[in-house]
Order: structure tokens, then C-alpha cells, then sequence
């Protein structure tokens, strides 16, 4: 192996190890920090994500402005060929790591690689009629959901425990080393407090599995499923960067056997859009005649794509947007959900949100909560407002800082205390001046808006004795709430709140 080879493949595990760390040090950024401002582009693997930027663009028939970095993406696998696969994306890095770990068993399984681009099909497909389905398959946010909604949590709880045991049953010397160790931890890896989430296991689910399907082959998810790395093949295959020779030699099968991509089909050719430019083949070459060049898009191999599956993908794209339509749980006005400040209306909102996450960790108070069966389909992964387990921060505009599509608007500091969310209703059954005449005035106290929403009636009524008392009894002024959900969070009721935030109606 001469020095140029080793070079070039330590080039790209550092570059490698390289966007890992980037994408790793954003996901810490994506946080509260003590100030209403986040300096770093931190959704920037979203923004310039092909796949992301194509459903989107599809779905609202409109380009975001926001998703224009995922041209540049495209621009580079022109040239490069699907070099971000390979060099760029933080979960294909993952599983390279995860390779040295989990080794793929023989399970007789058939290459399942049209696989992807059916996925791709039917996904393209159902965002042309109005289905965002991106969140369930894209990668990054398959990625970064697992880690906001569990793997984050996790870490955080399992290290935190951690040093509380040294600290309170340890010997006082190792008090005095993991303090100060716990100190740097918690400033720089640890999140701003413990987060919870509902249902995190479905997400590490999904993430987990990504992972346990290198048991049937190294990347397996990149070679077979993965819609992202679909759309990069197609247009890798008018690259112009490419491996040399573009076929195994006869007698010597060493490159295409080890290829990491599978790259290679029955009769040894190179089957382009397959090769993420690993560079192994620089290594495993026994004549080291492998090389890589500039040359015209020239593919030996035919990209079968097999028209009768195609076209079954793109019928499958269109009827699930249909029977979405159909279903029940997106009309029901019980079901409809409180959304962030910022959002989009509603139809808007679940074509343009990715369900990427970002928003979810950002929140100050822990108050976005995925989604699932409350909307249908159609809303899983979205994030909503859950008063009862954190209220939205009054002086807080993070959440439209992180959205990489403009699902959450950005809004000003003036825009957002004028924003509506919702409306704050009494439940005067449960509320305890009404339904008790005892005195409580703790969601007047807590009413963030200058002039308070909730404002007090005096009334003379019996109390459980059967004397007469003078309570105060709270109500709303409606065009002063605006449904940041704190009078909900702090009711002392227990079980569901004596007062509540609905959605406002569209004819409000």
C-alpha cells in the first residue's frame, strides 16, 4: 500500500470524525444557554438535506428559502458522486463505527437494494399530494429524534446518578476529583436540565433499529433503505468523479467482496451510484491498481429499477395521502392540539414540519411533546404544547431559532408575546373558588401578560361549612390570553387542571 492510498483514507475518516463532531457540538448548541438567542446555524444538517428540501418543496409547492444549502449537497454529488454518504453524514459514520462492533450473520437474504428508491418513490409521491412522511425515513431526523427524545435524556440521567452516588456514598477523595470532572461535564456535554418525553421509546426504536439491521450486512440501511441516500444515487450517476477500473478484475473478486456498499453486482461491474468513495478499494487492490479520476459518467452496470414496483411505490404515495384525509382523528375538534409559537396554520404546518426534534429540545420548559395518534397519521413526530407538563417561556422565541423549514416562524420578542397559541377556559367544577369556595389565586399570580389575563370577581357563597364567605373567582379575558398553558401548569388540582388551553377555533 503506497503513502498516497493511506493519506486518502485517513483524509476521509477525518473527515468523517470531522462532521460527527460538528453534528455532535450543534446538538449540544440546540439549547438554552441563559440568553434567548442561539449563535450557530444549529439545524444546518436539516437545511441542507435533499430529501428534506424535496418533500417540503413538494408538499407546499414552494421552495424554502431556508433549504437552499441542500443544493449545495447536490451540486457536490454531481461531481463528487454520493461522497456525502460517505465523507459527511454523522449516522453513516455511526454505523461505520457500529460495524467494528455488530458483525452481519449469513441470514440467505436477498440484496433488497430497489428497496430505497421505492421508499423514495412513495415518499415524493405522497408529499406531492400532501403527505410529509420524510420524518419517519430521513435519516437525520430518525437521528436526531432518538437522541432528543432518549438517548439524551438517558445519558444525562445515567451520568448525573452517576456522580450523585460518588458524591454522597464515595470517600471524600473521590468527591474531590468527580466534582470538579462533573463540573466540566455538565457545562459542556450535559443538556441544560433533564428532559421528558412522551413515548421515547418509539424513537429509539426506530434509531435502534437502523443499527440492528447491520446484523444482515455492513450499512445496510444506507445500501437498502435509506430514501436520502436514493436520491443521492440518482444523481451520482452523472458524476464525474469515479473509481478506476469500473469493474473487478477477472480472477480477483478482492474489492468487490469487501466493498463496505456492496457496490458491485454479479458480474463484477461497478454499479456507480452505489460507491460512496469509502476508498477501502485503494487498500484491498493486491496489484494496487485501483484509483480514483476524473472521467465522463460512463455506468457498466444498468440501474434496474423495476417499473411495476416503481409504479406500485407511487399508487402506494397516493393513497395514503387519501386515506389520511379519511382519517377521522384529524377532524375531531376534541383531538386537535395546542402548537408552537410561530407555527404555520395548520394544514401548512404538517406538510412544511420535517419532525426533525429541534424544537422539542430547545424548549426551555420541557412543554413541546411529540405527537402520535392524537392527529392521525398525519401528525406523529409533529410537536405540541403539553401545559400540564411545561408551559411555553414568555420571553422565549427558541423554538422558531431551531426549525430548519419555517414550520415555527422566527418572531421577534414583540411578535411572540402577541402571538396566540391558545385560549385558557375555567372548569368551575373543579376549580376550587367555584367548586369549594376556597381561596386560590395561583394562576393570576403566575400570568405572565402585563395586563393579566386572569383577572378576579368577588362573590359572597357558602363555604363548606355553611357559612358565608367572599372568595375570589378568576376568570379569563380572552383577548388578553394569548395560551402559553402556565395558569394550566401551576394549578394545584390534581389531575387534569381546573383550567385548561384549547386551540382557538379558526373563526376566532
Amino acid at each position: 500500500m503506497n503513502n498516497r492510498n493511506i493519506f486518502t483514507r485517513r483524509t476521509r475518516r477525518a473527515s468523517q470524525v470531522l462532521f460527527l463532531f460538528l453534528f455532535l457540538f450543534l446538538f449540544r448548541q440546540t439549547d438554552y444557554t441563559g440568553q434567548d438567542t442561539i449563535p450557530y446555524a444549529v439545524n444546518i444538517f436539516f437545511r441542507w438535506d435533499p430529501l428534506a428540501a424535496a418533500g417540503v418543496t413538494l408538499a407546499t409547492r414552494a421552495f424554502i428559502d431556508l433549504l437552499l444549502p441542500a443544493l449545495i449537497i447536490v451540486g457536490l454529488t454531481l461531481v463528487f458522486g454520493r461522497v456525502f454518504c460517505g465523507w459527511i453524514c454523522p449516522l453513516g459514520t455511526l454505523l461505520d463505527g457500529a460495524g467494528h462492533v455488530v458483525k452481519p450473520v449469513k441470514s440467505g437474504l436477498r440484496p433488497v437494494r430497489r428497496l430505497k428508491y421505492l421508499i423514495l418513490a412513495t415518499v415524493l409521491v405522497a408529499a406531492a399530494f400532501g403527505l410529509q412522511l420524510v420524518g419517519w425515513v430521513d435519516p437525520f431526523a430518525i437521528l436526531v429524534r432518538g437522541l432528543v427524545l432518549a438517548v439524551d435524556p438517558l445519558f444525562n440521567a445515567l451520568t448525573t446518578a452517576g456522580f450523585d452516588f460518588v458524591y454522597f456514598h464515595g470517600p471524600d477523595w473521590a468527591t474531590a476529583v468527580s466534582e470538579p470532572v462533573y463540573g466540566v461535564i455538565k457545562d459542556v456535554v450535559l443538556p441544560y436540565k433533564q428532559s421528558y418525553f412522551l413515548w421515547p421509546i418509539l424513537s429509539l426504536a426506530l434509531l435502534a433499529g437502523v443499527f440492528v439491521l447491520e446484523l444482515l450486512g455492513r450499512r445496510f440501511w444506507c445500501r437498502h433503505l435509506c430514501p436520502l441516500g436514493a436520491m443521492l444515487a440518482l444523481v451520482s450517476r452523472f458524476s464525474i468523479f469515479r473509481r478506476r477500473p469500473p469493474r473487478a478484475c477477472r480472477g480477483c473478486q478482492a474489492c468487490a467482496e469487501k466493498c463496505r456498499m456492496g457496490a458491485f453486482d454479479d458480474d463484477g461491474r461497478l454499479m456507480a451510484e452505489e460507491c460512496n468513495l469509502c476508498l477501502d478499494c485503494l487498500e484491498f487492490c493486491p496489484k494496487q491498481i485501483t484509483a480514483l479520476g476524473f472521467s465522463r459518467p460512463a455506468n457498466p452496470a444498468p440501474l434496474d429499477l423495476n417499473r411495476r414496483r416503481l409504479i406500485g411505490a407511487g399508487l402506494a404515495g397516493l393513497a395514503l395521502p387519501m386515506l389520511v384525509k379519511f382519517d377521522a382523528g384529524a377532524r375531531d375538534p376534541s383531538r386537535q392540539v395546542l402548537r408552537p409559537p410561530g407555527a404555520l396554520a395548520e394544514e401548512e404546518f404538517l406538510k412544511t414540519c420535517v419532525r426533525c426534534g429541534e424544537c422539542l429540545k430547545v424548549c426551555i420548559q420541557n412543554a413541546l411533546q411529540p405527537v402520535y395518534l392524537a392527529r392521525g397519521l398525519d401528525g406523529v413526530f409533529t410537536p405540541r404544547l403539553a401545559p400540564r407538563l411545561g408551559y411555553c417561556e414568555f420571553n422565549c422565541t427558541l423554538c422558531g431559532q431551531v426549525c430548519p423549514t419555517g414550520a415555527l416562524r422566527q418572531l421577534t420578542l414583540p411578535e411572540k408575546h402577541a402571538f396566540v397559541i391558545g385560549r385558557a377556559v375555567f372548569d368551575k367544577n373543579r376549580c376550587l373558588p367555584y367548586a369549594a369556595a376556597t381561596p386560590c389565586i395561583v394562576c393570576e399570580e403566575h400570568c405572565p401578560t402585563p395586563d393579566k389575563a386572569i383577572k378576579f370577581e368577588t362573590a359572597a357563597v357558602k363555604g363548606p361549612d355553611g357559612r358565608e364567605v367572599t372568595v375570589k373567582r378568576p376568570y379569563v379575558v380572552t383577548d388578553l390570553c394569548i395560551g402559553c398553558g402556565i395558569c394550566e401548569n401551576v394549578c394545584p388540582v390534581a389531575g387534569p387542571a381546573a383550567v385548561r388551553v384549547f386551540p382557538v377555533s379558526p373563526a376566532a
